[in-house]
């Protein structure tokens, strides 16, 4: 008896009613299941924020394109773990609107399922930045990783509204592109390096990702609020790093720029080539 395995890549053709099934899957999940897989998300998401500051700490050594994309190539872990492992993120989610777009999910369950993750990613990015911040690895370095924690909060609430939901646009667009490449795959590793190059381009280029950013602020303020005298000893402006700079500055035009990214840029795009003629059946 001969086993007919299949090893090639799945064809563009296919990957898209894969992420056409998996729209529809995710869409009718009930809440606790998807609310505790956000959770996950946000934390995995979180867990490649931290590596990612670790590694920017004393960074400024390195030539600076060098040096953005080791902090990329680490980042990676947050979506490896997100993929492989399993769990709900709201910017790979965005996907999701190639199932609708072709009227197999409706627009509340859409609107459901980005909700209920976008809140679990907080969640778990917010309950990761405090677990780190107990931990006092911001002192690891003498101080190095803290300092570096500070500045990147810094730079993000520094960003007019208009250049932070471009950059979110932006980001999303080789987020979705890094979900969608796994979708060909037929391995761990063939995820694994779909999902590299994509995410590793976004964070050398400066690009923002809402979720990582509920890592990366909030950990910054945790450590402004409960560590006055760490702060002291770093020469760094805080004046505007505040919890409202994060939501009104950062987190909102960001979102909206991710949304707009990973729909309209990726989701949109792949349905109108691939799955737009089944609506007129």
């Amino acid at each position: 008896m001969s086993l007919d395995i299949k090893i090639e890549a799945l064809l563009p053709q296919e990957m898209a009613e894969k992420a056409e099934a998996a729209g529809v899957y995710k869409a009718a999940l009930s809440f606790l299941p998807l609310f505790v897989l956000a959770i996950l998300a946000g934390a995995f998401i979180g867990l490649g924020a931290m590596f990612a500051t670790t590694t920017a700490a004393g960074s400024s050594a390195l030539p600076y394109g060098l040096a953005r994309l080791l902090i990329g190539l680490v980042f990676c872990l947050g979506l490896i773990l997100v993929v492989v492992a399993g769990a709900e993120l709201f910017t790979g989610n965005n996907l999701i609107v190639m199932a609708w777009a072709n009227r197999k999910i409706t627009t509340g369950a859409l609107l459901r399922n980005w909700l209920i993750v976008y809140v679990g990613n907080f969640v778990g990015a917010l309950g990761t930045a405090v677990l780190v911040f107990l931990s006092k690895q911001y002192t690891s370095g003498s101080g190095s990783v803290g300092e570096a924690a500070l500045k990147i909060a810094v730079g993000k609430v520094s960003l007019g509204f208009v250049q932070a939901l471009v950059l979110g646009i932006l980001c999303n667009g080789l987020v979705c592109l890094a979900v969608w490449l796994t979708y060909s795959a037929r391995s761990v590793t063939d995820k694994i390096l779909a999902i590299i190059f994509p995410i590793s381009a976004f964070v050398a280029a400066g690009f923002e990702h809402s979720i990582a950013n509920m890592y990366f602020i909030p950990y910054a303020l945790l450590i402004k609020s409960f560590d006055p005298a760490f702060v002291e000893t770093k020469a760094i402006d805080l004046s505007n790093l505040t919890w409202g700079s994060f939501f009104l500055k950062n987190l909102i035009p960001v979102t909206l720029g991710n949304i707009i990214g990973g729909t309209v840029l990726v989701a949109a795009m792949y349905w109108f080539i691939y799955l737009r003629k089944k609506t007129n059946n």
